[in-house]
């Protein structure tokens, strides 16, 4: 998707909640979204159900995406996803359990596997990224995110065992 077609004004707006604004941002994505689902899902149909499944996510989420620039790999791993999830309800790819789908990970081109480890962080509520960014981006020790937040060492961990959990269940999906 090209982020040159979206401001950053209507992002900003989007985000916010401006109804107008989320309707255009809805109908600048849909083109790119529904390419994307058509290259990716295993029949018309399927791309159909996955671009229309992301518009919705779209409009339900758009106020927890952080960037402009985080917008198209969140939405292309939503289509991901979606094409993926639908392939598995028709019989076409089989369900995996935790282990395999957390095998499957290191399996993924690299590049993919980034774009998608930083949609998960922005999928994160505010109160979970910020922790799981301070631990594992910025390497910061418990007793460190526990002060830089104000919070309790047992807090901090909680709260990280949890992003970790939403994360590996965002990427395993």
């Amino acid at each position: 998707m090209s982020a040159a077609a979206i401001s950053p004004n209507l992002f900003e707006a989007a985000r916010l909640g401006d109804a107008e604004a989320i309707a255009r941002l809805l109908e600048t994505t849909q083109p790119d979204i529904r390419r994307y689902a058509r290259a990716t899902c295993r029949s018309s149909a399927d791309a159909e159900d996955a671009t229309q499944e992301a518009l919705w996510i779209l409009f339900r989420h758009v106020g927890t995406i952080r960037s402009l620039l985080a917008l198209s790999a969140w939405l292309f791993s939503v289509v991901r996803r979606e094409c993926l999830r639908l392939a598995r309800r028709a019989g076409l790819v089989p369900a995996v359990d935790g282990v395999e789908a957390e095998a499957a990970l290191l399996l993924r081109r690299e590049a993919d596997l980034r774009l998608d480890v930083a949609a998960a962080f922005e999928a994160l509520p505010p109160h979970y990224r910020d922790v799981a960014l301070m631990r594992d981006v910025k390497e910061m020790t418990i007793e460190e995110i526990a002060a830089a937040l104000g919070a309790t060492r047992q807090t901090v961990k909680a709260r990280l065992h949890r992003a970790r959990a939403l994360m590996r269940e965002y990427l395993t999906r």
